[in-house]
């Protein structure tokens, strides 16, 4: 591991076009093309399919102005894991850092990067096992662009970002311009119940998931005080808009209950409309919302190993910072080798994608609750700290925050059932972590 530059720190290299570029480039990822068809399933009506993702885009929204406050007045490149150490200490942080890097982001990569192999070995074939093979590909390349350093990394996800919007973009624009020709198929009658609305929002806010990324880049951004709000803004309303067109294409074109049949509704759609030239355009598209979901992880994943690696002294290295190119190079190899293990332990099993979500959700709504519940804790703490931005209606936004990841945790768990067991087994086995944490100065 890299030795050199102990005493280096994050320089302030990303401006508010990288930061946006993170921002969607994370949030947008495959989950569009799978969880429409349940949802579908879910709501019962054409209202209330839509009015689900809307309401994701306004509980995103409620998210993330509640972190760009804590990122604009807590600068830090371990984002979360800052608030968390200021709020309620270090054991806490190191708990949340080491569930995020073990489970919970190093499994988000290899999930996604499953994604991306299953459509590239449709449009180049690698054998039998062409998925896996593709998979990591995808993870040691995009790892090795960050190990060239940050700038490498943030050009990278420009570049993915503006491929797969403009992907994205076609494939809505041609939902719409067959609108009603593929023999729409009506809804059944009524609407969902509670219950199934509930697992609908949490489906839908996994696939709204990766907006609290964010807060990673803020120790690196150029003016965190003045581009955090806007990073917010714009990308959550760029998001938003290409979700809920993209639904209104697919009823459009397919209907509610022609959604809640397809197994793949992207690729149906696609095939009706081109064939399956039309097909071979969505896998292209799925394959760069990937890429691009891979790399926004890859970069905003280490810099949490890096704070972990400040905090607890055994693993120490983790947290030095490589100014030739400044990047967190050891904490970006431990994680790649991580993602690339959990790759070959999917590429035997091929059965990893619902068992993750089902133990990652209740561990991750359980910290991010802690989170909003930081904010609160900083302005009674700090009363004079300044605050270059302050979510608006306090108390009532982060209450309405704290109050959904509440929600969210109980459905997450009703929802799993003994799935979330083994999570939280996960988060026990770092628990003899804590013992080596360094004393608060």
């Amino acid at each position: 591991m890299n030795t050199a530059n102990e005493g280096a720190s994050p320089r302030k290299l990303l401006s508010i076009t990288d930061g946006i570029a993170f921002y969607v480039g994370i949030v947008i990822g495959a989950g569009i093309f799978k969880t429409p068809s349940i949802i579908a399933n879910m709501t019962g009506s054409n209202e209330l399919f839509i009015g689900v993702w809307i309401a994701g885009g306004i509980a995103t929204l409620i998210g993330a102005l509640c972190y760009a406050e804590l990122a604009a007045a807590y600068p830090d490149a371990g984002g979360e894991y800052n608030f968390l150490a200021r709020a309620y200490g270090k054991h806490v942080a190191v708990l949340f850092a080491w569930a995020r890097g073990t489970v919970i982001q190093t499994g988000a990569i290899a999930l996604v990067a499953f994604v991306f192999g299953d459509y590239a070995q449709e449009l180049l074939p690698l054998g039998a096992s062409g998925a896996a093979i593709w998979a990591a590909l995808s993870v040691i390349g995009l790892t090795a662009i960050n190990i060239i350093g940050t700038m490498p990394g943030a050009r990278t996800q420009k570049i993915l970002e503006i491929m797969t919007i403009l992907a994205l973009l076609a494939v809505i624009a041609i939902g719409f311009s067959i609108a009603g020709g593929a023999q729409v198929k009506p809804a059944a009658a009524g609407g969902g119940s509670g219950n199934l609305l509930g697992i609908a929002m949490v489906l839908v806010l996994l696939t709204y998931g990766g907006w609290n990324e964010v807060a990673y880049l803020s120790g690196e951004m150029k003016d965190v005080k003045r581009d955090m709000l806007r990073i917010v803004l714009i990308g959550t309303a760029v998001v938003t808009f290409l979700y809920v067109a993209f639904c209104l294409a697919l009823l459009m074109s397919l209907g509610l209950k022609g959604i809640a049949d397809s197994k793949a509704v992207g690729a149906d759609l696609m095939r009706f409309a081109w064939g399956e030239k039309g097909v071979a355009l969505l896998a292209i598209t799925v394959c760069l919302s990937s890429l691009s979901t891979i790399n926004g992880s890859i970069f905003t994943g280490a810099r949490t190993y890096y704070a972990l690696g400040r905090d607890v002294p055994p693993i120490g290295r983790l947290g030095i910072w490589d100014e030739n190119g400044s990047k967190p190079f050891n904490a970006l190899l431990l994680q790649g080798v991580i993602a690339l293990a959990l790759v070959a332990f999917g590429g035997m099993t091929r059965d990893g994608f619902s068992t993750m979500v089902d133990y990652t959700a209740p561990v991750f709504w359980f910290f991010l609750m802690l989170v909003g519940i930081a904010l609160f804790i900083f302005r009674t703490r700090e009363p004079d700290r300044v605050r270059p931005f302050k979510v608006p209606l306090y108390p009532l936004t982060p209450a309405i925050f704290v109050g959904m990841c509440a929600w969210l945790l109980y459905s997450s768990l009703a929802y799993t059932g003994k799935g979330a067991l083994v999570g939280v087994a996960v988060l026990a086995i770092g628990l003899p972590l804590l013992l080596f944490v360094k004393k608060e100065n």
